[in-house]
């Protein structure tokens, strides 16, 4: 289930927490971004490739490439028995911004975003069949968990636009990993 807690960036233990998915695109749109519930309902072997996953989806993507000028989209899929797992986590796990929005649209599995535009983090947990676009320039990080399971279509508008941009702010360190959170907040 989709998740939407929110936490004083100085009290990570404090949270409020959102659990209707329009609530929590509501509560989103107030800070810029983008939630939204799609049907995740194509049925892909466990195993699809990134090909197979965007020809499966290829009409929402078309669109949303018509609707913001996206280039190109790919696939993100990484499960427990990765061999870079770690290394992908790891990757992310730090504050940072782009200069470009990013779209995600989990086909499989979840994974934790946080969203630090002011004073709070905002914490989401995306799961199956949802959609986030984070705005350029707002400080976030991202969490897939020590056992990642997720298949993700990223959409660009550039190459250049999502590369990190780190904030040096030690922040991520003091709030709760995906593991903590689906423990905390189940």
């Amino acid at each position: 289930m989709s998740l939407l807690t929110i936490h004083p960036e100085e009290r990570p233990e404090e949270a409020e927490c959102i659990r209707e998915p329009d609530a929590i695109a509501e509560t989103l749109a107030a800070i810029g971004v983008t939630f939204e519930r799609w049907t995740a309902d194509r049925d892909l072997p466990a195993d699809a490739d990134q090909a197979t996953i965007l020809e499966a989806y290829r009409g929402p993507v078309e669109r949303l490439k018509a609707a913001h000028g996206f280039q190109s989209a790919d696939v993100i899929s990484v499960g427990s028995d990765h061999p870079q797992k770690s290394e992908l986590r790891a990757k992310f796990l730090n504050e940072h911004t782009h200069s470009d929005f990013e779209v995600r649209f989990f086909v499989d599995g979840q994974g934790l975003f946080y969203l630090h535009p002011d004073e709070r983090v905002f914490v989401v947990r995306c799961e199956r069949g949802d959609l986030i676009s984070v705005p350029a320039q707002v400080r976030h990080w991202f969490d897939m968990g020590e056992s990642p399971h997720l298949k993700c279509i990223r959409l660009f508008t550039s190459p250049e636009g999502w590369v990190a941009e780190f904030t040096g702010d030690p922040i991520a360190s003091r709030f709760p990993t995906l593991d903590d959170h689906r423990t905390r907040y189940a």
